[in-house]
């Protein structure tokens, strides 16, 4: 009987922590397994392992629920359709998006924007979303091609 890993050992914690921040910034882009193991320089069932083994969640249900984190959050504070959202937030099928959204917060992403939009708070229009992610996206870009002092 293979033995069960319960945490990852503390020399590892810093390879699985990296991978968690690079899910942090990039849950907009498709990620996969390997990219992730890579980035962890794990392989990638030892990766998906220790990372379930470490914060109790598999790396693709921490990346889904990253996403309907901030979906949440746009539906809330801005005027973006459901589509919208679904597509910001890194989901290319809005049937997945709705669904995952209805198993994590128990309710639809329709009716949570509409309990939202009923307290009359202003939203921040769509367009400035989009844009200020373009340039936060372009400012990313320069700081990497940036030499280090």
């Amino acid at each position: 009987m293979a033995k069960r890993v319960r945490r990852a050992p503390d020399e590892v914690l810093v390879h699985l922590r990296a991978a968690k921040d690079h899910t942090d910034r990039n849950y907009t882009t498709p990620l996969t397994l390997d990219e992730l193991a890579a980035v962890a320089t794990l392989s990638k069932f030892h990766f998906q392992r220790l990372f379930k083994a470490t914060y109790g969640v598999s790396p693709a249900e921490y990346l889904s629920q990253r996403r309907i984190e901030r979906a949440q959050d746009l539906l809330r504070a801005t005027n973006l359709t459901v589509t919208e959202v679904c597509h910001a937030v890194g989901f290319s099928s809005l049937g997945s998006f709705s669904s995952r959204f209805r198993d994590i917060v128990g309710e639809s992403p329709s009716a949570f924007q509409a309990r939202y939009a009923s307290t009359g708070a202003p939203h921040v229009p769509g367009c400035w979303v989009f844009m200020r992610g373009l340039v936060e996206v372009r400012n990313q870009g320069e700081a990497k091609d940036k030499p280090r002092a």
